[in-house]
């Protein structure tokens, strides 16, 4: 989700200044103390007069959001879905390289979008890279981009065979701007990749 606001934490009797984080699986706060909170340990979430109360097992802890707080607790709450996070919408273009997961085929499939071979416009394209040497497909499927369009390269989290400085420096010389990382699985991650903005003319 990857939002951040400052606040003032109330915990335990105390009263911290700082700033809390909302990510895809924790909520974090940063100040005199560190706490971060799992979304998956929480029992319960609730937001009142602009205050985020977060019940867990050495909670409860709350959060003077302001305004924010019915907003991060809607967002816990109702998490977007991958998809979501992908911006993947119906009735998209969307071209797949490579292997991917048969749920995520399932996934696409009732987000009713259109599957298009690579070498058609596409909204949006998703590479599967598992090693280095796949990333040298980046620059031909980048041709297939709309003007608008995103390429995201899928790759395994923490191990050697591909990291994610080569997954950037693939995506800068095929001539695209990386704008967005996104947690695609408990095992592998996704980096999105746009035409720049003073490019696009030139596809259209």
């Amino acid at each position: 989700m990857g939002q951040e606001l400052d606040c003032t934490l109330r915990y335990r009797r105390r009263k911290l200044a700082g700033k809390a984080y909302l990510e895809t699986d924790h909520v974090l706060f940063r100040g005199p103390e560190r706490l971060k909170v799992l979304l998956k340990d929480l029992k319960g979430v609730s937001a009142a007069a602009g205050v985020l109360k977060l019940e867990f097992d050495s909670g409860p802890a709350e959060l003077v959001l302001g305004p924010a707080a019915e907003t991060w607790a809607r967002k816990i709450l109702h998490p977007p879905s991958l998809l979501d996070k992908l911006g993947v919408k119906p009735g998209m273009a969307v071209a797949l390289a490579g292997e991917f997961a048969v749920d995520f085929l399932a996934e696409l499939r009732e987000r009713k979008v259109a599957l298009v071979a690579s070498k058609r416009p596409a909204d949006l394209i998703f590479l599967a890279a598992e090693s280095a040497s796949d990333l040298a497909r980046v620059g031909k499927l980048a041709a297939g981009l709309k003007p608008d369009g995103g390429l995201w390269v899928v790759y395994p989290k923490g191990v050697t065979a591909i990291r994610e400085t080569e997954v950037i420096a693939a995506g800068r010389e095929a001539g695209l701007k990386d704008t967005k990382v996104a947690k695609f699985s408990e095992t592998h991650t996704a980096l999105r990749f746009v035409i720049p903005v003073t490019a696009r003319k030139r596809r259209r």
